[in-house]
This record gives C-alpha cells, sequence and structure tokens, in this order.
C-alpha cells in the first residue's frame, strides 16, 4: 500500500522476511511497526534491533492499527514505513560483463508469477529485471513480500517500449534469448545460450509478444513429456534461469 504523508510518498511492506531484506537494501526507510505482544519473538526482536542499528524509531501498536495499514493481509505482526521501491534507468545495464544475465519480462500481470521470477533471479545472481510500465505487475508491497524481500536485492528497470529496450540491449553487446515454443524453438537444454544475454519470458496466457520473438537471437523452448502441454511463467522462466546457471558451471569446470 502507498499513501502520501507530508508530501513525501510511502511505502508500508509486511512480512518478518520481505521487512529483514528491505533493512539491508537501498531504499530510504522511515518507522518499524511492531504488534505489541511479539516485540521479544526471537525473530521480531531482531528485526528491531535491525531496525535500532540503522537509525529507525520503533513503535509497539496494537495489532488492528497494523491492519489499517497494509489492510487484510499476513503482515505477521510487522510493517516498515519506507520509500517507494527504488526503480534505475535502462542504462544502468549499459556495458555489461562478458557473463551479465537480464530478465526481460513481457506483460507478466500475476504478482505471485513476478514474485517467484524475482526470487529466482536474485538466488542465480541476475544483474537486473526489465518491465514494461504498462499491463504488467510492478514492484508492490504484496510482490516484495511473495519475493520474501529478493526484490530488494535486484536492480530493476521500468520501460515503456519492451522492444526498444531489447534493440538497446542487443546494441550494447547482449543476446536475446527468447523463452516461447514454435517452429524456430530448440530445445532449451541443447540451444545455445551465450553470454552476455537477456532472457525474454512472456506473459501468462499469451506469451511472449511476436515484436521480442522476432528481436530473439536464440528462441528455446522447454521439452514436454506429460500430458499437460506448458508451464506457467514463473515455473518456466525458473528453469531456464537455472539451466543458464548450469551451463556455466560446466564452462568453470571445463566440461561445457
Amino acid at each position: 500500500m502507498r499513501k502520501l504523508q507530508r508530501g513525501r510518498p510511502t511505502e508500508y511492506l509486511y512480512g518478518r522476511n520481505a521487512i529483514a531484506e528491505a533493512l539491508r537494501g537501498r531504499r530510504r526507510h522511515r518507522r518499524l511497526y511492531v504488534a505489541q505482544g511479539i516485540e521479544h519473538h526471537a525473530r521480531v526482536a531482531a528485526l528491531i534491533e535491525q531496525a535500532r542499528h540503522l537509525g529507525l524509531p520503533v513503535s509497539l501498536l496494537p495489532r488492528e492499527e497494523l491492519d489499517r495499514l497494509v489492510g487484510s493481509v499476513n503482515h505477521q505482526g510487522v510493517v516498515l514505513e519506507t520509500s517507494p521501491y527504488p526503480y534505475v534507468d535502462l542504462a544502468t545495464f549499459f556495458s555489461p560483463g562478458p557473463t551479465s544475465v537480464l530478465l526481460v519480462l513481457d506483460h507478466l500481470e500475476d504478482p505471485q508469477n513476478l514474485a517467484t521470477l524475482l526470487r529466482t533471479g536474485e538466488a542465480v545472481g541476475i544483474d537486473g529485471v526489465v518491465i514494461t510500465e504498462r499491463r504488467s505487475a510492478g514492484i508492490t508491497p504484496a510482490v516484495v513480500n511473495a519475493s520474501a524481500g529478493a526484490v530488494e536485492h535486484l536492480r530493476v528497470a521500468i520501460v515503456t517500449n519492451l522492444g526498444r529496450a531489447v534493440d538497446d540491449l542487443r546494441e550494447e553487446g547482449y543476446w536475446a534469448i527468447a523463452l516461447e515454443p514454435g517452429s524456430q524453438a530448440q530445445s532449451l537444454f541443447v540451444a545455445p545460450l551465450p553470454r552476455p544475454l537477456v532472457l525474454m519470458v512472456g506473459s501468462e496466457g499469451r506469451g511472449l509478444s511476436p515484436v521480442l520473438i522476432r528481436r530473439a537471437d536464440v528462441q528455446v523452448m522447454i521439452p514436454m513429456f506429460g500430458r499437460v502441454t506448458s508451464l506457467n511463467a514463473a515455473v518456466a522462466g525458473s528453469i531456464a534461469l537455472y539451466e543458464i546457471v548450469r551451463r556455466a558451471l560446466l564452462a568453470d569446470a571445463g566440461t561445457g
């Protein structure tokens, strides 16, 4: 939930994991709210200590007051008043390193899918994420919570035109990899995955936009051996990210 307070935009993050990571992140925090009666629980006490170490005031409130701040969500008795998510400019990702990996998400609208991919991306050490401004889930407190705070350690750029963004990234030296089944798609597990690369993952149901598929240097798909014919965006993207990591590990071991 975002509110306007004293002329400054304010967000209220919730959930113990999300807040623990946010306190280690880049935002400008203002206050930690804790439900009365749980302040001595080990995990909550650690959050209070972490906040005070950063010089943040800590307020103990009735749980109903926390409900009022964030609504009917499972806040686990802790709420962090902080600044909005600090998006970065696309140019942040220019001049990539030889092993850089970016995740480009094409109109991914489900916050849970977005959060899962953000959490996986942070776990495998990607350089950043690019999302589109319209018809996409943004980095809301719900996404922060669902990602267990992982997004607080990621650089996320938000753009108005994904096709143009991919063009710019390709000009900077990235290879564009489209995760999308089709007649031109190769199996993810045998296709070339040259780095630095941009992994493009499509939306739920519609998949990748044709304008992005046309920009792909390599189009890949995940082989399916059961009765279902597709995976959701979060699962498919996570598998692809770990295949990229597997290739890198094999190359480092001299066997790839």
